[in-house]
């Protein structure tokens, strides 16, 4: 397999995760599920994010046209408790033991793993995803198989890494159980800047790299050659590198973050100042927050105001999710 690294993120730009569409597809019923809700069963600290406003949307002058971080648009919400960390490993197990939940990597048989992180047998490899041949269609790969049948989460810490291969079918079940739910786009980034608005990042304007490693993303050639500078391949645990003014660790960075709302590219233009929800319909959910795959030479997304998006049903080994109080 030839892989090439795309000299830029306009667009077109592939630096997202690729949909359960471009791996292969199968027809499977997604899993079908009901909970009644347990909140003392979600364990994730919190974060108390107050009320106010701000500026939505890229300051910097990096964003993606493609990508709708335009125009600029004040935003004022209230007051909300969001998780400091994304949904651990740990976390997803309580869950899933409780609840019997499979997840729609398991109940399809696959997931998209980086070419890099592929821990299975040569017969699991289904083969590249279509226009970014460093994901790689490997069945068995599940949140509990993070690189494929021949990988675990068991030991050596995992069970603090932010729980992969997590659609946002599977995010809002869990939330579902949990009597919590997804944090809108604009919640999101609120919370992500810190109370530093304007700022390019959580902690302000410097380089991820500047004074130690703020964030877990790619270092050296991408997709070929990882420096591991900031002591990472693939995940870190969830609660590594400085929290921002909030509180939160890692809102960029390390895994993509599902959000509630529905995507689409031109919605800042019209969206409403208080609250906004996102479009009453659409075919792809909002990621936000980048991931360890991000990169300068393509893909600048670990930015405050960064958006991505993908199929509801789509899992990948670099998304997660976090929470907020309903």
């Amino acid at each position: 397999m030839t892989l090439e690294t795309p000299n830029d993120c306009g667009a077109s730009c592939t630096c997202g995760p690729p949909a359960r569409s471009r791996l292969l597809s199968i027809n499977v019923d997604p899993p079908q599920f009901s909970a009644t809700a347990d909140p003392g069963a979600h364990a994730v600290l919190q974060a108390e994010v107050p009320p106010g406003r701000f500026l939505m949307g890229d300051s910097s002058g990096d964003g993606n046209h493609g990508d709708g971080e335009e125009p600029r648009h004040p935003i004022t919400l209230d007051g909300f408790s969001i998780d400091a960390t994304t949904v651990t490993n740990d976390d997803f197990a309580r869950f899933a033991e409780e609840t019997g939940y499979r997840t729609e990597a398991e109940v399809f048989g696959y997931s998209a793993v980086f070419h890099l992180a592929i821990t299975a047998a040569e017969s699991d490899i289904m083969g590249p995803a279509a226009r970014s041949p460093w994901w790689v269609g490997v069945k068995g790969a599940d949140w509990r198989h993070p690189g494929g049948r021949l990988s675990d989460v068991d030991g050596d810490d995992f069970g603090r890494h932010p729980a992969v291969h997590i659609s946002w079918n599977d995010a809002i079940a869990y939330c579902e159980w949990a009597g919590r739910r997804l944090p809108t786009e604009a919640e999101w980034e609120y919370a992500a800047r810190g109370g530093l608005d304007g700022a390019t990042y959580p902690w302000g304007d410097d380089a991820p790299d500047v004074g130690g490693w703020r964030a877990n993303i790619w270092q050296g050639r991408f997709p070929h050659d990882n420096s591991l500078d900031d002591g990472y391949l693939t995940t870190a645990p969830a609660d590594s590198f400085a929290p921002n003014g909030y509180g939160l660790h890692q809102a960029v960075g390390n895994v993509w973050e599902w959000c509630q709302d529905w995507f689409s590219a031109g919605y800042y233009r019209d969206s409403p100042s208080f609250s906004p929800t996102g479009p009453s319909t659409g075919t792809e959910r909002v990621l936000r927050g980048g991931s360890y795959l991000c990169h300068d030479s393509y893909c600048n997304r670990y930015r405050n105001s960064a958006r991505s998006r993908n199929t509801p049903d789509s899992s990948m080994g670099n998304a997660g999710f976090r929470t907020v109080a309903r």
